[in-house]
């Protein structure tokens, strides 16, 4: 059987009020989901904080979950919805915005410099750029899973992806930019 197929009907038995399955679906996703969470916020706590509500939130909505639709995208479109509601105010953003990037993680080079440097060219985004880049240049997420995560058009996520790759290369310089999007680029 399939990973999907199993997720599938993991879900299906989630659906029936199966804990163990949900289980299951949690232990699948919750790294994948707390590490966009933390990318996307600068802070792990919070990010943490944000994942166990999404799950809690993902139990309690199950329900509403549409077969056939991806599980995956669904649950980071809760994480997303929860990061934005998070942000109380601008101030909170900022300190954000000036925490260490948990990018850095995933950066494939060997100095540390650079990868602090991708870190805070990436929070330079905006919010909604700077998650549908790490959705799709280091999630692995295709721009239509991202769109589904963001609860945006698919042109609105391929925008948001083209600028912001642009910025980074923008801020970061062409020659550095490249080598260290190299190990996020999909």
């Amino acid at each position: 059987m399939s990973d999907d197929a199993a997720e599938a009907v993991w879900v299906e038995k989630a659906q029936a009020g199966s804990a163990e399955a949900f289980g299951r679906l949690v232990r699948l996703h919750q790294q994948g989901l707390r590490a966009f969470l933390r990318r996307l916020s600068g802070n792990w706590a919070d990010a943490d904080d944000l994942a166990q509500e999404s799950f809690v939130l993902a139990w309690t909505a199950l329900a509403r979950f549409q077969p056939g639709r991806s599980f995956r995208a669904w649950l980071f479109g809760i994480g997303w919805r929860k990061f934005r509601e998070g942000r109380r105010s601008w101030a909170r953003l900022l300190r954000r915005e000036l925490a260490v990037a948990a990018l850095a993680e995933t950066v494939a080079t060997p100095n540390p410099d650079l990868r602090l440097d991708l870190a805070a060219a990436t929070h330079s985004l905006p919010p909604e750029q700077r998650a549908a880049v790490l959705l799709c240049l280091a999630g692995g997420f295709s721009h239509a899973e991202a769109a589904e995560v963001l609860a945006l058009p698919l042109g609105t996520v391929k925008s948001h992806v083209t600028r912001g790759r642009e910025k980074l290369l923008a801020a970061l310089g062409e020659t550095r930019a490249g080598e260290m999007l190299s190990g996020v680029a999909s």
